[in-house]
This record gives structure tokens, C-alpha cells and sequence, in this order.
């Protein structure tokens, strides 16, 4: 469970469909003057360097925001924060997605962020400094903790590795357990769509559960030959007005990307 980095992977076609949703669903919320919490179950370290011998070993950021950045015009919030960020850190520094968090929410706003990687906590951390409270801690055991939250308006993001096979019997059932203890919030589920498809079942789990959420996918080509990853999917409890509107624009963006093999 401590041996993932995302650093091999920051900035992939995932990270770009699951961080533009993101972005767009966090600058809808906060738009509202109400204060709002912000929970993360798997952080990562927060930023990331796309010409670290990490990402240029497996090129999958080559393949992802570096050939796709143009499908975002300026005003979108992913192409915000994703600018922001250059001008902070550098021209190859990559936001994960506790600093998209940090960067659009507001001083009234909380965040949650767990990660148990000792290198990847102190790394957020550090990176995070006094915007956010950073806990080493199981991250589905502090979701289910917090919730509901105070301020009680917000989002949680589940984002395990999946090296786990137990990921996919856990998060249903912590998701499970926070909709009932926070039927506001708004919970979103990252998955990879593998080629032997191991999240099926717990979707049809998930469906069974909560039959109102809403289910996103988009496929894009393997990063490289003999890459597992054909796809990346969002499970949405409570999803923001407008997020069907903003998944039917990325399906038709991914949609472009060439057909694979």
C-alpha cells in the first residue's frame, strides 16, 4: 500500500479527466457565499514535476496534459490553476489535486487531506503549509470520521491507488456509509478502467447502493505498449448543477484522442 508514487504518473489522460472535473465542479461550488469543506481520502503529495525522472520514465504525462493543455481555454478553472501554478513553481510543475483545491477554494473554506505515504505526507505538508489540514491517517476511515462536515456544504474525493484488490470491497462500503451519514455532500470516486475491468463489480455494487449518482467514462489510447490503462471513470454522489453538461464536453474531447489499438 506504501510502495505508490503518483509522480510516474502526474499528468496523465486520468489525471486530466479526473482534474478538470474537478476543478470545474469546485469553482461551481464555491461560487455560492457559503463556506464549504473539502475532504481527500488519498492526496499524493500535491505538486509534481513533469521533467522528474519519474514522469519522463513513463511518459504518461507526455501523452496527457503536455499533448492535450489546448482543449482548455484560459477562463476554465483546470487551465487557471494549472497556469497558477507555473507561474508558482515553474513551466513543468503539475498541481495534484489537493493544490487544485487549495488554489480555487477560499480562506472561509476547509480542507481534509489524508495521505499515509511517509515521504508523499511530508511532501504535502509541506506543500500545503497552513491552507490545509493534513492528516496521516487511513483515508476512507477519516472520510467516514468527518462527515458530516463543518462547514457541512462540500466535497469528498476518494482517490486510491487500486494496487489493492481490497480497494474495490472498501470504498463502496466507506461511500456507503458517508451518503448516509452526509446526503448533501457531494462524493466523487476516481477508478481506472483496466482491461480486465477489475472495478465491474464494484460498480454494480456502487449503482445498487446509489442508484441517483452519476457515472462518467472516457477511453483514451495506453500511454505506451502493454499499458493496462485503456480509460479513467468518475462516480458522482450529488454531482454540482451543470456536471452533466461539463462530462458531455470532455467525452467529446477524449472522443478526438486517436482510437485504440
Amino acid at each position: 500500500m506504501l510502495s505508490y508514487q503518483h509522480a510516474y504518473h502526474a499528468g496523465n489522460l486520468a489525471d486530466v479527466h479526473k482534474h478538470a472535473a474537478l476543478s470545474w465542479m469546485l469553482d461551481y461550488l464555491r461560487a455560492k457565499p457559503k463556506p464549504l469543506s473539502y475532504i481527500e481520502s488519498h492526496a499524493g503529495r500535491a505538486l509534481y514535476r513533469l521533467d522528474a525522472a519519474e514522469a519522463e520514465k513513463t511518459g504518461e504525462a507526455a501523452q496527457g496534459i503536455a499533448k492535450v493543455a489546448g482543449w482548455f481555454e484560459a477562463a476554465h478553472p483546470y487551465a487557471r490553476v494549472l497556469a497558477e501554478t507555473r507561474v508558482a513553481h515553474g513551466a513543468t510543475a503539475y498541481p495534484g489535486s489537493p493544490e487544485i483545491a487549495a488554489r480555487l477554494l477560499r480562506a472561509e473554506d476547509r480542507l481534509h487531506l489524508a495521505e499515509l505515504h511517509p515521504q508523499e505526507h511530508a511532501a504535502l505538508a509541506a506543500a500545503m503549509g497552513a491552507r490545509a489540514k493534513v492528516h496521516r491517517r487511513d483515508g476512507l476511515e477519516m472520510a467516514v470520521a468527518l462527515t458530516p462536515p463543518e462547514p457541512r456544504r462540500g466535497l469528498l474525493l476518494i482517490d486510491p491507488s487500486w494496487e489493492i484488490k481490497e480497494d474495490y470491497r472498501q470504498v463502496p462500503q466507506a461511500i456507503r456509509r458517508v451518503a448516509r451519514k452526509w446526503p448533501v455532500g457531494c462524493i466523487v470516486l476516481w477508478y481506472p478502467i483496466l482491461r480486465d475491468r477489475p472495478h465491474a463489480p464494484m460498480l454494480r455494487q456502487l449503482e445498487r447502493d446509489i442508484p441517483e449518482a452519476v457515472r462518467h467514462e472516457v477511453a483514451f489510447p495506453p500511454a505506451r505498449p502493454g499499458h493496462g490503462m485503456t480509460g479513467s471513470g468518475l462516480f458522482v454522489v450529488n454531482p454540482p448543477y451543470g456536471f452533466h453538461q461539463q462530462a458531455q464536453w470532455l467525452t467529446a474531447r477524449f472522443a478526438t484522442l486517436a482510437p485504440q489499438p
